[in-house]
């Protein structure tokens, strides 16, 4: 802490943009340099398929990089006022599953807005955290601008309630996201959560339902389904409810789970043991509520943790899979018929961070988009990110927004 408070104060907070912007670029040069190295690691660190990792991970965490270089000397004009000014140290606690892309998402925007960073990475997957410095190192950034702390929640407290922090952003569970809040409420420190959610995914019957269901697939099994904003609830509209669900179970069928280092894998492996019993208990609830259970037909590995694809039908609102984030690859599927029908039901939940919207009707997108209760609404899409749109959501999914423009806020004295 003492290191980055020191580098604040007499290198990277006086220094100009344009010098900031220089290191931000070389950053993220060498991340694509090096986009092998951090993708292998990825997956051997979390357990993510390898083409994801290659594919979206590593471009998404370099790109990142490079929006916000772009940023980096042109603050006066990003709308907060002539001549804002950094906040001093973020002290930032990220998750397990997407470690490096959320580093990239929470050290950018701080970094380019001339914060130095004390990060701590989940105590699961630290491996690209630790490497990560290392680039840092490789671009010469100045000494104690970036810091990396690894450890477990006590840790994160710690850096939490560090006196020295001006700034704490967290990506994690709501429930730990309510004990910082409280930690750091009456402190003046400035906060961002991004915490969990339930998404709903909608398909309408003029939706193209051969896309729909690869949305889906991609909405709740992308990642393992760790993913805040996975498409966790899938709304169907009831006249097309049978043959949409035949052909997401013969879909699934195609779905191969193994090694995450084998690049024809599709699911990979479950980040940790505590993690597999939360998902296996989750789902024996919703076969014991009266959820009808069906399981893709797929061999699983022996060692390791791994759950198969999952998807329940039958499944009513007040059900537990129905409302609590599971984390994992479980899908819940409900029935609507009217739109209406569809938005109560999309936001009868206590989260509010995205949702999805399958139709052929842009104006009934436009409708949806403004009733629907979630930071993002994808249309005819699902899980696509950029880092010049913002992210975050409502209700017990937290507040503030990460990516974009409205992504410098967070950093800025304004």
């Amino acid at each position: 802490m003492a290191a980055a408070r020191r580098a604040y104060e007499k290198v990277w907070g006086p220094m100009p943009g344009s010098e900031r912007a220089k290191y931000l670029f070389r950053i993220a040069r060498i991340i694509q340099e090096r986009g092998r190295e951090l993708a292998v690691l990825e997956s051997l660190d979390n357990g993510k398929p390898i083409k994801e990792s290659r594919d979206v991970d590593i471009p998404l965490v370099a790109a990142h990089f490079f929006y916000y270089a772009g940023w980096a000397d042109k603050l006066g004009h990003a709308g907060f006022g002539a001549d804002p000014k950094a906040l001093g140290v973020a002290g930032q606690v990220i998750p397990w599953n997407f470690p490096l892309l959320m580093l990239a998402w929470k050290i950018a925007p701080a970094l380019a807005c001339g914060n130095t960073v004390v990060l701590k990475p989940a105590e699961t997957t630290p491996l690209t955290a630790l490497l990560f410095a290392e680039i840092c190192q490789q671009a010469e950034l100045p000494a104690g601008v970036v810091n990396i702390v690894t450890g477990a929640g006590a840790t994160g407290a710690t850096l939490v309630e560090h006196p020295d922090v001006n700034k704490v952003a967290f990506t994690g569970s709501t429930e730990v996201g309510r004990r910082i809040a409280r930690a750091v409420a009456g402190t003046r420190k400035k906060l961002t959560l991004e915490l969990g959610g339930k998404a709903a995914n909608i398909v309408f019957d003029d939706a193209a339902i051969d896309q729909a269901v690869e949305g889906t697939v991609n909405g709740i099994f992308f990642n393992q389904g760790h993913v805040c904003c996975a498409g966790s609830r899938l709304l169907l509209q009831e006249s097309i409810a049978e043959e949409f669900l035949a052909r997401l179970r013969r879909r699934m069928g195609t779905l191969r789970v193994g090694d995450p280092l084998d690049k024809n894998t599709d699911v990979g492996a479950i980040n940790s043991a505590e993690q597999l019993e939360r998902i296996r208990a989750l789902s024996q609830i919703g076969e014991a509520e009266g959820a009808e259970r069906y399981t893709a037909p797929c061999v699983l590995p022996e060692r390791g943790f791994w759950f198969a694809p999952t998807v329940f039908t039958g499944v009513s609102q007040s059900h537990r899979i129905a409302r609590e984030e599971i984390f994992g690859p479980v899908l819940s599927v409900l029935t609507f018929r009217t739109p209406d029908e569809a938005v109560a039901k999309a936001n009868n939940t206590p989260y509010g961070l995205s949702a999805g919207v399958w139709t052929e009707k842009g104006s009934r997108i436009l409708w949806l988009a403004d009733r629907l209760r979630a930071g993002v609404v994808w249309a005819n899409t699902f899980n696509k990110f950029d880092p010049t749109s913002p992210f975050g959501g409502y209700k017990e999914s937290g507040y503030g927004r990460e990516g974009g423009r409205q992504g410098l806020e967070a950093y800025l004295d304004v």
